[in-house]
């Protein structure tokens, strides 16, 4: 459309923001992406409209809503419930919730399906979550059915007084064979999916002891001490211990071919907190899937 002669000489953000009905703050957003044009070339929000310039904008479109699928989830077990908590042993291949570039099972999905009233606090498609799991990590995931459980068990993951713990087999044997990785993590250069040991990451630690140790392998008893994204994976990645299966972090296809791993072996054992409702202490713990406990049943026949 052509400028109306009435914003000619105003700054782009404020008349724009007077004919489109946008915050100035939204059309400066629609400026750095590049999205509005003065007869053809890009304006800045503090350009001045001329009158009867061709002035073209650019809107992406709107996000879909994110909806939950109430599905049932195929080897997703109940491992305690209560009027204010349900802990759930979440399988592999199954996200805590639904999520952009996500169609599959979810933890959420599964509950409703199965008639839990989880708590309806936090984003619609991700009500009662206080933690999530990787989709390539089983094991012991908690939510809140009440209200007052979201709000205490958020502040507890929050104020790190929930202890985790997860099992890791990894390759080779970390030397010492328990000790501590305190190494920041951050996005990986040019891949917004991977994560990475950097100079500029979150602080993040990672406390683990060898449980078993194999000649190809050891399996660790893991204590998060903060919960970054791929914590575990990047952390080990970062020592030259990968996860056993985990490609995307550097582990060996041969010996993931020979464990009958199409994952990284990775669990979260166990949740350890003070029950929202009375304080008293909580130790919820999940067994090793069968795709696990095979490779384990691998190594030790050796």
């Amino acid at each position: 459309m052509p400028v109306p002669d009435g914003l000619d000489g105003m700054r782009v953000d404020a008349g724009l923001s007077r004919l489109l009905g946008l915050s100035r703050t939204a059309v400066a957003a629609l400026t750095e992406d590049g999205s509005v044009q003065l007869d053809g070339a890009p304006a800045g929000k503090s350009d001045r409209l001329a009158g009867g310039a061709w002035l073209e904008v650019e809107f992406a479109e709107p996000k879909r809503e994110l909806t939950v699928e109430v599905t049932p989830v195929d080897g997703m077990k109940i491992l305690y419930a209560d009027d204010d908590i349900v802990a759930v042993d979440k399988p592999v291949g199954v996200a805590a919730h639904t999520g952009v570039g996500w169609s599959g099972p979810t933890v959420v999905g599964g509950l409703a399906a199965m008639g839990y009233r989880i708590s309806t606090s936090g984003a619609h498609e991700r009500q009662g979550i206080v933690h999530r799991l990787d989709v390539g990590t089983s094991g012991v995931m908690v939510v809140a059915q009440s209200e007052h459980a979201y709000t205490v068990l958020k502040r507890a993951f929050k104020q790190r007084t929930i202890d985790k713990r997860y099992h890791a087999l990894v390759q080779g044997h970390p030397d010492p064979s328990s000790g501590t990785i305190d190494a920041p993590i951050g996005r990986a250069r040019g891949n917004d999916w991977k994560f990475a040991v950097t100079a500029d990451g979150r602080p993040s630690v990672t406390h683990y002891d060898t449980v078993e140790a194999f000649q190809a392998a050891s399996l660790l008893d893991v204590h998060l001490e903060t919960g970054r994204t791929h914590q575990i994976r990047v952390h080990f990645s970062a020592i030259r211990h990968p996860c056993c299966g985990d490609l995307t972090y550097g582990a060996d296809p041969r010996l993931a071919q020979r464990l009958g791993l199409e994952r990284q072996w990775l669990h979260a054992r166990s949740l350890g907190f003070a029950h929202p409702a009375d304080g008293r202490w909580v130790e919820i713990t999940s067994e090793y899937p069968a795709d696990l406990e095979h490779a384990l049943d691998v190594l030790r026949h050796a």
